[in-house]
């Protein structure tokens, strides 16, 4: 027992390790890319720029988010975009391999758990960490390549010359698959707003990229055996097709007679548009619609979408869905009067409970004191103010159009916000999931009244 406790600790220290250096890498590829904003020839204004938009920019995308201070198509020269790019890029592979690395560290730790280890656990935990990171690098490459080819030639076909249809295809198709939002046009993606051909690949990036890499490496092997998913993949793949449904079902409904948004496309083209900014809400910022014009009804539940997100492991921000799938087991557990929470056959844990529930509470704290606290300090309603926290939070990028006015103490709210939203979840999950066992002590036990 000495010997197994002893392995699986420096197992961990090893698992710890390699998230320490990318973490810290992390943090020096914001300084990097704050420094690198800040350079005259980033930008089209000369004198270069400040040192607070320029660590908005780099923060927004380095934790893939896309909110932004400034007009990304007119600020930045193509130096500047390609620094925006790189940024996305490393920020996308950077948090999906920490995450990855933890959940891997998580799972070996409960394995350990429940056998001695064996041979093949006694590899090297180097090796079996270099194989997992070049797969999510050579993932996520790939599946980028193959949204910039329809993006290209959809962009060939407008008009734009090879050089600049390919710019903007691989720009986009970066963009989206980590979840990032940043567009190459003043209007995001207003301009494109019944185009299939540019909106569809990027809603399958998006949605591919909020799976998660758990999940992607189970469907490559057992796409058309669902009876060997994990109960994770389960979760992701029922949570993320029923919140698309739900959410777009609500904005189109909400929107569909609001003159500003959908209310004055053709039918086909605002149906599109209704899917396209559903599948935005949970993980990306881009909008082919007006955000500031919407009913605050529809800005309300997009908030709750937001405060989601999608799959662990992956480009999106939020609380996970697989967190909100273990807190609707534990209610639906105390309604029955059970005492475990069981999804698809499988029964919770009460460590994933716990976390579960610590996750959400210190989310929601953190969400509360950001929103008092910019209201405190700027004019802007409680609607504007809560969606711009939530969409720092988690890691969305969608604005009703305020984030450039605010105050420079409310910008750096915004941005301890994205960092948080983006590195917080996954540290407070993984640090619960090793947090030493219950003591020994044991208290009396009494039941307040509750409700």
């Amino acid at each position: 027992m000495l010997r197994r406790m002893q392995f699986v600790s420096k197992t961990q220290r090893h698992y710890f390790n390699y998230a320490a250096v990318i973490l810290s890498g992390f943090l020096i590829a914001l300084l990097i890319g704050t420094c690198l904003l800040m350079l005259p020839v980033s930008t089209v204004h000369v004198g270069g720029l400040p040192l607070l938009p320029a660590l908005f920019t780099a923060t927004s995308a380095l934790c893939v988010t896309g909110l932004t201070i400034v007009d990304t198509a007119t600020y930045w020269t193509d130096f500047g975009k390609v620094v925006i790019l790189l940024l996305i890029q490393v920020g996308g592979f950077g948090v999906m391999s920490f995450a990855a690395v933890l959940a891997q560290a998580v799972i070996r730790r409960e394995s350990h758990g429940a056998k001695l280890a064996s041979a093949a656990e006694r590899r090297s935990v180097t090796g079996r960490l270099g194989v997992l990171l070049r797969r999510v690098l050579g993932t996520s490459l790939l599946i980028e390549f193959l949204t910039a080819i329809p993006l290209t030639i959809r962009f060939l076909s407008l008009g734009y010359s090879l050089p600049r249809a390919l710019w903007h295809g691989v720009f986009h198709a970066v963009s989206a698959f980590n979840n990032a939002g940043f567009a190459l046009y003043s209007d995001n993606m207003s301009s494109f707003v019944g185009d299939w051909g540019v909106c569809l690949p990027i809603m399958v990036a998006i949605i591919f990229g909020g799976l998660g890499f758990p999940v992607l490496f189970q469907l490559r092997t057992s796409l058309f055996k669902p009876y060997r998913w994990s109960l994770h993949t389960r979760m992701m793949i029922a949570g993320t097709g029923g919140l698309l449904i739900f959410s777009s079902l609500l904005v189109t409904a909400f929107e569909w007679h609001n003159p500003k948004t959908l209310g004055k496309l053709p039918t086909l083209d605002a149906i599109l548009a209704g899917i396209f900014q559903a599948v935005q809400t949970r993980t990306t910022g881009f909008n082919s619609i007006d955000i500031g014009q919407m009913h605050e009804s529809t800005l309300f539940a997009m908030d709750t979408f937001m405060f989601i997100g999608a799959g662990p492991a992956g480009t999106a921000g939020g609380i996970k869905i697989t967190t909100m799938f273990a807190l609707l087991a534990i209610v639906a557990a105390v309604i029955r009067g059970r005492n475990q929470a069981v999804l698809f056959g499988k029964s919770i844990s009460s460590e994933v409970v716990h976390q579960a529930v610590a996750v959400v509470v210190l989310a929601f704290i953190l969400v509360v004191s950001s929103t008092i606290s910019i209201m405190f300090l700027t004019p802007f309603t409680l609607s504007q103010t809560l969606f711009e926290v939530f969409s720092a939070f988690g890691t969305v990028g969608l604005s009703t159009g305020i984030t450039p006015l605010l105050n420079n103490p409310s910008q750096l709210i915004l941005i301890a916000l994205m960092i948080i939203g983006r590195l917080g979840p996954i540290t407070v999950a993984t640090a619960l999931a090793f947090a030493p066992s219950a003591s020994k002590i044991s208290f009396p036990t009494e039941r307040p009244i509750i409700g």
